[in-house]
């Protein structure tokens, strides 16, 4: 049987990303993807926003691979002219008592490298945005926002351009590991023998990877527990030229104020743990956004938010836990086979992408 250079498994942004980098350093790469499009699942369901890398510890994973990642996604957006636009966030105390968070804050995005992170009173956060309530912000000048849509668009054209495939509608079901050799079974039977098998699965990588004939392997895989983050949208246009960030809190950034590409607002997401994936907006939740949104946005009128969609986070911390830092598992099976999985990918996910992309194409060369 043949054997493959490489095989992606989850045609995301990530999984795209990582088969961008590879194509680029000259493997023969092939993704993988069990739905019959690219990107529809949490590289489609998110706020599409670059970070800064503002809220991570510094030195983990996700600092690294935000501020680098940042870079590189702008330069590859202008390259490939994916639509985006460097517009900027505030991230707001709304009272005097969230001060010392906000300076906490501030100096933790200033260890990362964030970029030109500025701390504002409250004259001066409302020169930026008048219809803005709060007692003092962050201004995060290199924050921007992008049609996540055309970005894995232009990842599979510049990994096809490069002789990498993309092949849709195409289910693994299990990973057989033997003698060194790494097998793929697909759901109708069909194997496929890999030389570097990159897990990018998302909500999926946890369960994939519990397939595999290797006990060793199994007790290294962490759980994935599902957050949705529901969205809420408002037809009309908002006063507001920049996003909008409560501090964190809790499992997330807090329901803040996005803009689209369009000018078009989006308030979210907000945390709720889920067993099974589900991707229904509660209408019902509709108070606790508008209280949520009013105390950095008091001018927000009454029955404007609509339901708007829903996304999912892979998290590998339980509730209750602080936030978990990625994580890459890396295994060499032979001189010639190795297994790389991605695990916890979500925000600053899509930003993060290339790096995490150039960091795999590193270990597999």
């Amino acid at each position: 049987m043949e054997m493959l250079d490489t095989v992606i498994v989850g045609a995301g942004v990530l999984g795209l990303a990582c088969a961008y980098q590879l194509s680029r350093a000259g493997h023969k790469v092939m993704v993988l993807e069990q739905h019959s499009a690219i990107g529809t699942e949490t590289s489609a369901r998110n706020s599409e926003v670059i970070h800064a890398g503002i809220y991570y510890p510094t030195g983990s994973l996700k600092a690294r691979a935000c501020v680098k990642g940042k870079s590189m996604l702008y330069q590859f957006c202008q390259k490939y002219a994916v639509p985006h636009k460097q517009i900027g966030k505030l991230v707001v105390a709304t009272d005097k008592a969230q001060l010392p968070q906000l300076r906490a804050l501030k100096a933790q995005g200033d260890a990362n490298s964030a970029g030109g992170l500025r701390l504002l009173n409250t004259k001066e956060a409302l020169s930026m945005e008048p219809e803005l309530q709060c007692a003092g912000a962050i201004y995060s000048p290199t924050t921007g926002i992008i049609d996540s849509h055309s970005l894995v668009l232009a990842l599979e054209g510049a990994t096809e351009s490069k002789g990498g495939e993309v092949i849709l509608a195409s289910k693994v079901v299990r990973i057989e590991i033997s003698s060194g050799t790494c097998q793929l079974v697909m759901k109708d039977g069909y194997r496929l023998t890999v030389r570097n098998l990159i897990l990018a699965a998302g909500l999926h990588t946890s369960s994939l990877m519990s397939t595999v004939n290797s006990e060793v392997i199994k007790r290294e895989i962490p759980t994935t527990y599902f957050v949705k983050g529901s969205y809420f949208t408002q037809s009309s246009k908002v006063p507001f030229s920049h996003l909008i960030y409560p501090l964190p809190e809790g499992a997330g950034l807090g329901i803040h104020l996005t803009l689209d590409l369009t000018g078009g607002a989006r308030f979210g997401p907000d945390v709720e743990w889920i067993k099974t994936i589900n991707y229904q907006v509660d209408p019902g939740k509709r108070d606790k956004f508008y209280s949520s949104i009013q105390s950095y946005w008091p001018g927000l009128e009454s029955n404007t938010l609509q339901p708007g969609y829903a996304g999912i986070r892979p998290k590998i911390v339980p509730q209750g836990v602080p936030a978990g830092d990625f994580q890459v598992l890396h295994k060499r099976l032979s001189n010639n086979t190795q297994l790389i999985a991605f695990f916890g990918i979500e925000s600053p996910g899509l930003t993060s992408s290339l790096y995490l992309g150039e960091m795999i194409s590193k270990i597999t060369s």
